[in-house]
């Protein structure tokens, strides 16, 4: 008999989801009305070994607790901050994440947003469609990125990876994060707060958990400075929304390009109506090859446990 999973939601790779039908009995949970979901999850609980989610989705402490049978939480991303891992842990559930194989697509997604920024790409397409050029109307010049100081706040895999791109476009490179890496080039600043006084760009790359919420806050855009810009392609809530609204508003931080939002997809207004903000819907893995591999690594991690061989990407 095919194991039984609960998929909370789908990949947009078509192989992947006939992989999914082929070798497991899926309960589709997304395919459910809003309205109908928690019935028809509850319906389904008691013979179900593995939850496929994702690292927006997550779990919670309800859902497990109606899971009897659970063994595995297949996470399709690599954020953890909405799995509870001390209650897998105390569960001994097996749990893995996809790292790796988003690397280059989320890094190349960061340096997108970064131009973006320096070259003003937004309100220059504006001008263009308003008439603008036609009309004669002065434009501004935009900044170089050659010489410039690209901070990373998170040295791992996506961090390093946008220090690489960085460097391609002749920028100097500085990095932040507690724990200092071996064996790179990339120079690691004292604090956080010496990192972003000492940026032109801050690239924020760390984790999302507790520890680094807010940690981008009113002191640390201060010191990036009116002349500085935030990128944030890791997670919402490492930026104080609040205090970045303010410091856009009033000229404390030059601006900002943003793919991860606190309260992902409401995105609040005053962000929204800023000229000087970038904003994008948290699409840094969205490309059909990416998306695709991280659905392909769900999948064979998922055969894994079931054939009682060890996960490729284990969460410990």
């Amino acid at each position: 008999m095919k194991p039984e999973i609960l998929v909370l939601a789908a990949s947009p790779s078509a192989a992947v989801m006939e992989q999914l039908d082929r070798h497991f009995h899926c309960y589709h949970a997304w395919r459910q009305p809003q309205a109908e979901r928690a019935a028809f999850i509850a319906s389904v609980a008691p013979g179900v070994r593995a939850v496929l989610t994702t690292a927006a989705i997550g779990v919670d402490q309800a859902l497990l607790d109606q899971l009897p049978v659970l063994e595995m939480i297949a996470i399709n991303g690599i954020g953890l901050d909405a799995v509870p891992l001390d209650l897998t842990r105390a569960r001994r559930l097996a749990v893995s994440n996809t790292p790796g194989v988003l690397t280059d697509d989320v890094a190349d997604h960061a340096l997108t947003l970064l131009l973006a920024a320096a070259r003003r790409l937004p309100a220059l397409d504006r001008y263009v469609r308003a008439g603008c050029w036609e009309d004669g109307k002065p434009l501004q010049p935009t900044r170089a990125l050659r010489g410039k100081t690209c901070g990373i706040f998170g040295f791992g895999r996506i961090g390093q990876a946008v220090a690489a791109r960085a460097a391609a476009f002749g920028m100097r490179t500085q990095y932040f994060q507690p724990r200092a890496i071996v064996n790179v080039a990339t120079p690691r600043a004292a604090s956080l707060l010496d990192l972003a006084q000492a940026s032109d760009y801050l690239v924020v790359c760390a984790p999302g958990t507790p520890a680094t919420r807010h940690a981008i806050n009113a002191e640390v855009m201060a010191a990036l400075g009116a002349d500085g810009t935030l990128v944030n392609i890791s997670r919402g809530a490492l930026v104080d929304e609040a205090a970045l609204v303010a410091a856009l508003r009033d000229g404390a931080l030059g601006m900002a390009a943003l793919d991860v939002f606190a309260d992902e997809p409401r995105v609040p207004a005053a962000l929204r109506e800023r000229d000087n903000a970038i904003l994008t819907p948290h699409v840094g893995s969205l490309t059909v090859e990416t998306r695709h591999a991280m659905g392909q690594l769900v999948v064979d991690n998922l055969l894994a446990h079931f054939a009682g061989n060890p996960l490729l990407t284990p969460v410990n």
